[in-house]
């Protein structure tokens, strides 16, 4: 029988506090990881916002040092594998170069998405990314805590951060601490110095508990961030703050794979099948990006080219579509997703990648469906509604809203059937 699908820490109920009994591993592109396929490299992108030039001298890296591949990841940032040992060095003076290593001992903590189709966050993106850069005592968050910016409609905040800024009318935001009911509103202005203040005060519960908590949900009840506390902390600092005890949070869809508009320019979402392009395809990217206004890397693993140009001597949609990326809204990638499986994580039993892609024609339906190499899932949707190919040493198990259903010869009719199922036992969260 298929085992229930493991909580993340995150999901932890505060009377059951997180004890860890090892430091925070979490890879970044100093701190490499050691995986079957080789070292992996982690590089932090705040907001996801890279200039053509930057991103660039990311494929000039993943083919001088790595596998010839770039990773996109659900906090917006992009990976490289296949890494030799003792390419460390390296690979830092290649990210240094183009800007994206400024402060190498905060590297892992620049954890920052934002409204990846907004220009009005990226001021506070690079203003909180410079207030991170510049503080010491945030070098103790773990490579995990997650800030979001977002502009007001929803997107990024519905991701679950620890800190999240939220755009208002008015030159005004509200600032808020996990997934607490209210908030803390502040001038628009202040904004990425109260989300500093926000990761400092909750340092300093983690200190208090003693539990070595590394997001905001997984500090005990007696220790749990207060919107009171965080006024009184922001006043102090010369920060005006209001408390607003209930706030109805808006939500908005992701951002899905669309490529031609109505003029000669526009932006484009573009989706690479599970993620992963080849630096040929990111270079094509690159290329669009360098007519536009360079890329917004999503935590959705899709790739917005803002101001990109959709026709003329330069066609965007069709040279990003020649690559093999998605700009269609009816592809059958934008529901599909996986693990890394084999050949590059030891404890899987499948390559998972290989098999998604022998059967994402044959297998469509409405509810979206991962692929995972072990009971890890790594890389899962959030919520119920998605389902669940599990490999196993004899074939997958599929499960859906998590309950496992029977067993089918045909995996492709098995796994059609189970993503047209419609009845869910909980309600779902936002995908």
């Amino acid at each position: 029988m298929l085992a229930a699908m493991p909580q993340p820490p995150s999901a932890v109920s505060r009377d059951e506090p997180v004890i860890r009994d090892r430091g925070d591993a979490c890879p970044g592109a100093l701190r490499l990881h050691a995986a079957d396929d080789g070292y992996l490299a982690r590089v932090r992108i705040p907001g996801g916002a890279l200039t053509a030039a930057q991103a660039a001298h990311l494929a000039a890296a993943a083919d001088r040092f790595g596998d010839g591949h770039l990773e996109l990841t659900s906090r917006g940032n992009v990976q490289l594998r296949g890494l030799a040992e003792g390419c460390g060095t390296g690979l830092a003076a290649v990210l240094d170069a183009a800007g994206l290593l400024p402060a190498p001992a905060h590297e892992r903590v620049r954890n920052i998405v934002a409204t990846p189709t907004s220009q009005d966050v990226l001021p506070w993106v690079r203003e909180l990314d410079r207030l991170l850069c510049a503080n010491l005592r945030v070098t103790a968050l773990s490579g995990r805590f997650l800030f979001a910016l977002d502009d007001g409609r929803g997107d990024v905040a519905a991701l679950e951060p620890d800190i999240t800024v939220l755009g208002r009318c008015g030159d005004r935001a509200l600032v808020r601490l996990g997934a607490a009911a209210g908030a803390v509103a502040v001038a628009d202005e202040d904004a990425p110095r109260a989300a500093l203040l926000a990761a400092e005060y909750f340092l300093d519960a983690v200190d208090a508990a003693g539990t070595r908590a590394w997001r905001v949900a997984e500090l005990p009840t007696g220790h749990a961030l207060d919107d009171g506390e965080f006024a009184a902390r922001l006043a102090a600092a010369g920060i005006g703050a209001v408390r607003e005890a209930e706030v109805d949070w808006p939500y908005a869809a992701p951002p899905r794979p669309w490529g031609r508009g109505p003029g000669p320019r526009g932006d484009l979402c573009v989706l690479p099948p599970l993620g992963r392009m080849t630096t040929g395809q990111w270079r094509v990217l690159v290329q669009v990006a360098g007519h536009g206004d360079g890329l917004r890397i999503t935590p959705w693993r899709t790739v917005v080219l803002p101001d990109a140009p959709l026709r003329g001597p330069v066609d965007g949609p069709a040279l990003l579509e020649d690559a093999g990326l998605v700009v269609a809204a009816d592809s059958p990638w934008q529901s599909v997703t996986a693990c890394t499986g084999r050949p590059g994580c030891a404890k899987s039993l499948a390559d998972v990648r290989a098999d998604a892609r022998a059967l994402v024609e044959r297998a469509r339906g409405p509810l979206p469906v991962h692929w995972s190499g072990c009971e890890r899932r790594c890389g899962h949707p959030r919520g119920t509604q998605w389902v669940d190919a599990l490999a196993t040493a004899d074939g997958y198990r599929l499960s859906v809203h998590g309950r496992p259903l029977p067993p089918r010869p045909d995996l492709a009719a098995a796994l059609t059937a189970a993503r047209e199922t419609t009845s869910s036992p909980q309600s779902p969260k936002p995908q």
